[in-house]
């Protein structure tokens, strides 16, 4: 079984609506849509995450598919591979840290530069991780094994086609982690690294999960320019 994972296209920072695609995260999209089609991919299932930005990302992927008549099958949703709340988790650390610099620069209106949300990011994911605190939010286990409990229960229904799951970057980092049988600080660093629209593929055998790739970006081998984090 092959599994290929897709992180959605880049999402709305600074917006007031964040799950959802910017114009650059549709054309990301579309560009690995229309890759995958002209390479004669085609998925026997697709499981999306249910939120906005991922059923934005299979609807712009899919676009290629549909002009050349293609059928492809029906979405699936499963929440289990939606992204952990990001909200909670920068809140819970803010709260911790009244003097961290992110803190200061969030509290006087400004927009913060790209290298500081990586900074907070960092700091912020690292102390919850750990056993940090997010309120009612779920905790680092809870998500950690709801990610996995979700590619167990994918892989009892296992065939022999493409499952491809269009998620978030936390989600995929777990679940590389978990066929990498590595730390919880492993997950931290995948995700930070882990590119708009990028692949990762996954394959099943010997009763386990293999990584075979990990953030590849051949639909935009042409358009560096197009590569984004967040």
């Amino acid at each position: 079984m092959t599994l290929l994972l897709v992180r959605h296209g880049q999402a709305s920072f600074g917006s007031d609506d964040y799950d959802r695609l910017s114009d650059l995260g549709h054309e990301q999209a579309r560009h690995l849509g229309a890759w995958l089609h002209a390479h004669g991919r085609r998925p026997a299932r697709v499981i999306g995450g249910g939120m906005r930005r991922h059923r934005e990302t299979w609807a712009a992927m899919a676009e290629a598919w549909v002009r050349s008549g293609d059928a492809l099958p029906e979405p699936e949703h499963d929440p289990a591979f939606a992204e952990f709340d990001h909200h909670a988790v920068i809140s819970g650390f803010l709260a911790e840290h009244p003097d961290h610099p992110a803190t200061r620069l969030l509290a006087s209106g400004q927009r913060p530069e790209p290298r500081e949300v990586l900074d907070l990011l960092v700091a912020a994911i690292t102390r919850w991780s750990k056993g940090g605190a997010v309120g009612d939010s779920e905790s680092w286990a809870g998500f950690r094994d709801r990610t996995i409990a979700a590619l167990q229960r994918m892989d009892a229904r296992a065939g022999d086609g493409e499952v491809w799951v269009i998620s978030s970057g936390g989600v995929i980092s777990q679940l590389v982690r978990h066929a990498l049988q590595a730390p919880d600080d492993t997950a931290v660093r995948l995700n930070l690294a882990l590119r708009n629209s990028a692949m990762t593929e996954l394959k099943a055998h010997d009763d386990r999960w293999h990584l075979h790739s990990w953030n590849e970006l051949p639909h935009l081998s042409q358009h560096r320019g197009m590569w984004t984090y967040y």
